[in-house]
């Protein structure tokens, strides 16, 4: 209970803080909608042949990949985020309080995936004219597997920045290892178009599978395997992320 106790007060407390800047979560959110507009549609065309006939079906191929894509790289950079608290003291003065040193970092990457959220809810109703049609149910599963996605991304970001302790070294690994890390999820395009070396590969990925049952999921194919084995690899992936940030922090925090 005082985990719970603790992750809440420390995520309301950010969320706060947010909250007070909306023109930078607005900003946020440029980038998703240009590509929602601008590449969206090309899906159309290039995928006429494997069956996508409307400009909905387009973007419900399209907006999964862009969720993860979000999530991977928003939460990346939330790294930058815990480096400043870092710097600011605010590690060491939670040292002298009886705030639980697990709790202060699950606070923190909630309210980012809190963030993401809410930018993965205004695109899906931005996408909503063009033609993207999808059950609530499904909706629902899909933003719970998107959760994974963001917290795995954040405390992986978490792990290295407390390692390198560096902004201009943790901007340089984001930029190096996110961008293929996004190309082998498949976030563009499907990877089923993808030469089949490339499709070997991302089976390493766990981000692939998890693009895969969004997918599935925003196009109606709720009871593929993709949905489950999507869970699966992100539910173990995400506790080993969570597990290896929380131990780094605790280290710096003890």
């Amino acid at each position: 209970m005082k985990l719970l106790r603790d992750t809440w007060l420390i995520f309301r407390y950010e969320a706060v803080v947010m909250a007070r800047n909306p023109g930078l979560i607005a900003l946020t959110l440029a980038q998703p909608i240009t590509y929602l507009v601008l590449f969206a549609p090309f899906l159309k065309i290039a995928m006429a042949g494997r069956g996508v006939a409307t400009y909905g079906d387009a973007y419900a191929i399209y907006v999964p990949g862009l969720f993860v894509s979000m999530g991977l790289f928003g939460g990346l950079f939330a790294g930058y985020g815990l480096l400043n608290a870092v710097r600011q003291g605010v590690v060491d003065r939670c040292r002298v309080t009886p705030v639980s040193r697990t709790g202060l970092l699950l606070g923190r990457a909630l309210m980012h995936v809190a963030l993401l959220e809410f930018q993965a809810t205004m695109i899906t109703i931005a996408a909503l004219p063009f033609g993207l049609r999808v059950g609530l149910g499904e909706l629902l599963v899909a933003y719970a597997l998107l959760s994974l996605v963001i917290l795995l991304s954040i405390s992986i970001s978490y792990g290295i920045a407390l390692v390198v302790r560096n902004e201009n070294s943790l901007g340089i690994l984001i930029n190096t290892v996110g961008q293929p890390v996004s190309l082998l999820a498949g976030v563009l395009i499907p990877l089923s178009l993808a030469p089949l070396w490339v499709q070997n590969v991302a089976l390493w990925n766990p981000f692939a599978w998890a693009t895969e049952g969004l997918r599935a999921l925003l196009t109606g194919h709720f009871a593929t395997s993709a949905v489950w084995q999507g869970w699966l690899v992100m539910v173990v992936a995400c506790a080993l992320a969570v597990w290896w940030s929380i131990r780094q922090f605790n280290r710096e925090v003890s």
